[in-house]
């Protein structure tokens, strides 16, 4: 059974103020993103029960945590916090500071074999902080807050003090989480690389306001996106399956929503899923199919959904499609006099790159 998280929180701070609204899936990884100062860390310590709201509801599947009279304090909401510092117990081993919080939980869920195997804690066990690097030591952090038998695991920046190689090594370890244990994750970033890595539920926030919040994919392709993050990263989360290799042109054929895309070989194995981002720059948009051979590899066919605001000031627009999935584009507005685009027409999207989400590499096939 799936529980929900329901949260009606308001904040006030001299200079400040949180007034956020809405309700979560209890599975999965919900990332919370936005700028700095938006709000994210203070949302996440009334979650935990570490502040409290100067008013609101907080609800985690039939309990309450928060309303007009209750208060739970966090020893007894069972959540489980992960910082951006690992803050271990220096004289303790990696054993001892995994079990720290285990022999203070009556009801354990969790134990340190499972934990230490899901986490590749093993080797390590015997060693103390100041021998593991900074991501071993943030995964022992993370197995730490595993063995409270959390019924909820809140993260806030769990990789911000890590270089890309480190966050690289230590991302598979988080997906791993939810998979084997089904412990929901609420995950505080402003990183969009782990965004795309790891979420399933998006909440954005800015200026201590909700922007959007939702399945990624959906909440990607808002175009609102682009008042908190600007219009570089704009663009559509796609999942894929992998349908075959073709290794005598390196590449790899994925299948989205019965169309076929080309991205460089991967290794992974044929009908396994694969979870692409498309920015809308890189899309360009013709109103016929190709005439003859072209070097573009992957070209969808979709409908126009909606053509954005027109900025009399501004060269571009964005372009909503359906190609089963929504699909933005951001044109020149030349480009939309000259293609003469009007909604639940038929195009085609010229796709110049992909950015394969697993990897962070991006592809150019032209």
């Amino acid at each position: 059974m799936t529980h929900s998280i329901d949260v009606k929180l308001n904040m006030d701070y001299p200079g400040f103020n949180l007034d956020v609204e809405l309700s979560l899936p209890g599975k999965g990884v919900t990332v919370v993103f936005g700028p700095s100062g938006s709000g994210k860390t203070t949302f996440l310590r009334c979650l935990a029960g570490l502040e409290r709201a100067t008013s609101g509801y907080l609800k985690w599947a039939d309990q309450i945590w928060q309303d007009e009279e209750i208060f739970i304090p966090i020893h007894q909401r069972k959540v489980g916090l992960v910082f951006q510092e690992s803050r271990l117990f220096p004289h303790l081993s990696i054993q001892e500071n995994l079990l720290y919080g285990y022999h203070r939980t009556v009801e354990r869920n969790l134990h340190l074999d499972e934990v230490a195997q899901v986490l590749g804690l093993e080797a390590l066990l015997q060693r103390y902080p100041d021998k593991l690097s900074g991501g071993e030591r943030q995964r022992v952090a993370i197995g730490r807050a595993l063995l409270t038998s959390p019924k909820l695991l809140l993260m806030d920046e769990p990789l911000a003090s890590l270089d890309m190689q480190r966050k690289a090594e230590i991302i598979p370890f988080i997906k791993r989480i939810e998979d084997e244990f089904k412990t929901p994750i609420i995950y505080v970033t402003h990183s969009m690389n782990e965004v795309l890595q790891l979420v399933d539920t998006m909440v954005i926030l800015k200026a201590g306001r909700l922007v959007n919040s939702g399945p990624v994919g959906k909440v990607f392709s808002d175009v609102r996106l682009k008042e908190v993050m600007g219009p570089d990263q704009l663009g559509a989360v796609l999942e894929t399956s992998v349908v075959a290799h073709d290794a005598e042109f390196g590449l790899t054929q994925l299948d989205f929503m019965g169309q076929t895309l080309n991205v460089p070989q991967q290794n992974i194995t044929v009908g396994k899923e694969l979870r692409v981002h498309i920015h809308s720059k890189d899309v360009s948009l013709s109103t016929a199919p190709p005439a003859g051979a072209t070097s573009v590899l992957n070209i969808l066919q979709a409908k126009v959904k909606k053509i954005g605001t027109l900025d009399p000031k501004g060269y571009s627009v964005d372009i909503e499609l359906d190609a089963g999935h929504t699909l933005l584009a951001t044109i020149t507005r030349k480009s939309l006099s000259n293609l003469d685009l009007k909604p639940g027409q038929l195009v085609y999207a010229h796709i110049k790159a992909i950015k394969m989400v697993h990897s962070q590499h991006e592809a150019e096939l032209d």
